[in-house]
């Protein structure tokens, strides 16, 4: 059963998905300021985003859904393919350790 996430009719649907990958890291969460209660009367109404800079980073960053900027389906495309070769090495690796516990021996 797939979660789901249910926003109120009142309230815009935000811009932004929770892993999409922007310029300004990935998104992690978000939560929304409804309008005319007094954190939207403080900090104006609208969609928050949690992104963190890079998966590596401990680093959040809390953005208004105005100041966030998406990727390029090009940049995308070369952060996703940056980071399957990445795997890609990574199980090569796995791959060549595995066959020197197993004397070569696989079930793959």
């Amino acid at each position: 059963m797939q979660p789901t996430i249910s926003i109120p009719q009142h309230w815009g649907y935000p811009r932004f998905a929770l892993d999409q990958r922007t310029q300004d890291g990935i998104i992690l969460g978000f939560y929304y300021y409804p309008n005319g209660t007094e954190l939207a009367e403080q900090f104006d109404d609208g969609w928050r985003y949690v992104l963190m800079p890079n998966k590596n980073s401990d680093e959040i960053s809390y953005l208004q859904e105005n100041q966030i900027q998406p990727l390029s389906p090009q940049e995308l495309f070369t952060q996703i393919t940056a980071e399957i070769e990445f795997y890609q090495r990574q199980i090569s690796i796995l791959q060549q350790q595995l066959a020197v516990v197993t004397g070569g021996f696989t079930n793959a």
